[in-house]
């Protein structure tokens, strides 16, 4: 039986600060991520199986994804954890604002490589994380792939 890549797309809004940046970057702003989660493995060729046919079910996906990506990052604002911006994050906390302090400076490449390891340690046994895509912008990505790493 052929290997088979299926890909499920989400998107979140979430706001961040370049620590230490020397550009326009260091100041909070925001973006419209779109994530793209791509799985390979056979299909299921049990005939008995509610799911014969799929590699993974799409909604198995999304459950992983969203409690793992989506549901922590979506309207959040990241910060790496040793930046100044620290008295901010907590005064935003302090308001009722959704805020993540990141092992990470919040690039889109640390991101990537963050969300690859949260997402690959809950994929089933016997298919596996294949990549990911994560588009900060209509023309700026990061990619992470499993054979890279």
């Amino acid at each position: 039986m052929s290997k088979i890549r299926i890909t499920k797309q989400f998107t979140f809004e979430t706001g961040h600060a370049l620590y230490g940046y020397d550009g326009k970057c260091k100041n909070v702003h925001g973006h419209s991520y779109k994530l793209s989660v791509t799985v390979i493995g056979k299909p299921i060729t049990d005939p008995e199986a509610v799911k014969l046919g799929m590699v993974i079910d799409f909604g198995d996906l999304k459950t992983i994804v969203k409690e793992e990506v989506i549901n922590p990052f979506d309207h959040a604002t990241v910060f790496n954890k040793n930046t100044p911006h620290k008295e901010l994050a907590q005064e935003l906390i302090d308001r009722g604002h959704k805020v993540i302090l990141a092992d990470y400076q919040p690039t889109s490449e640390n991101m990537v490589i963050d969300f690859a390891a949260k997402i690959r340690a809950r994929i089933p046994a016997g298919l596996k994380l294949h990549s990911l895509r994560l588009r900060e912008t209509e023309t700026a990505y990061a990619e992470w792939f499993a054979e890279d790493n």
